[in-house]
């Protein structure tokens, strides 16, 4: 692979540490800063950098000032003790392809990593209800509604980041930017869900073996498909991206502060 290149298979715990990827693969922080530095749908440019101290990523402009968090969005309930007695029916194999496919590029999100008035950031909520039991395809719901004003378990979070919604217009412009059409309708006017859904009702996790393995198939093929998407468009992000890279290293050093370490 290329300097430039993102490759869609790379699990990030390879080069985390040991430690959760989310905040320490410099390879995934890499691929967020590659692949969401880019145009809004207004045309301005949500430039992204890792050089804040104390911030993973961060955007100052007339836009507004962001600081974002990464989050592997994708629950494969592996590690689940209520849901042992479902998980531990399968190969053990099987299950680490779950997760392993579960710590690739099309897995991963960007939020708003900041709290407001100390309250849960939308990573924290989204782990902590149960309506949601940390599932992109609900998180998603929730965002959907926002756009259009209406409530869900995930409603007084979302409205303390209105101004980062607002970047991206309405609810196709969110999922055009980051790439998750595959987890919607070809009109954008609803979410597919990985499980029956009505409205928020329990269960929100899946309770038999069959429902289980529906969940993880629907999960996989959208992982597979995002990662389809993100290929396609890497290669032109990623050298966009890699040319404003380098641009902030030269005046960085040209100032005679250090680069930090890539580590990717």
């Amino acid at each position: 692979m290329t300097a430039a290149a993102i490759d869609t298979t790379f699990d990030f715990r390879t080069d985390a540490g040991g430690k959760d990827p989310d905040s320490h693969s410099p390879t995934l922080r890499r691929y967020h800063r590659m692949l969401w530095s880019k145009p809004l749908p207004s045309g301005a440019v949500f430039d992204l950098v890792e050089t804040t101290p104390h911030v993973y990523l961060h955007h100052r402009s007339s836009l507004g000032e962001f600081f974002l968090s990464s989050d592997s969005v994708m629950q494969t309930f592996t590690r689940w003790i209520a849901l042992k007695h479902i998980t531990t029916q399968l190969p053990e194999e099987q299950n680490e392809y779950f997760r392993t496919i579960g710590y690739t590029i099309g897995a991963m999100m960007l939020f708003p990593g900041n709290r407001v008035d100390g309250k849960q950031t939308i990573n924290g909520a989204r782990g902590f209800n149960r309506k949601i039991a940390d599932r992109m395809d609900l998180t998603l719901e929730c965002i959907r509604r926002h756009y259009r004003t209406e409530p869900s378990p995930l409603a007084e979070t979302l409205h303390r980041y209105d101004d980062f919604f607002a970047l991206f217009e309405d609810f196709r412009g969110y999922v055009d930017f980051f790439l998750l059409q595959d987890l919607v309708t070809d009109d954008c006017a609803d979410v597919t869900f990985f499980m029956p859904f009505d409205d928020f009702l329990p269960p929100s996790v899946p309770t038999d073996l069959a429902t289980y393995l529906e969940f993880r198939r629907r999960s996989v093929d959208f992982i597979t498909r995002r990662n389809d998407r993100i290929e396609s468009v890497g290669a032109a992000r990623a050298g966009w991206s890699q040319h404003k890279i380098a641009a902030d290293l030269g005046t960085q050093q040209a100032r005679g502060r250090p680069a930090p370490h890539d580590g990717g």
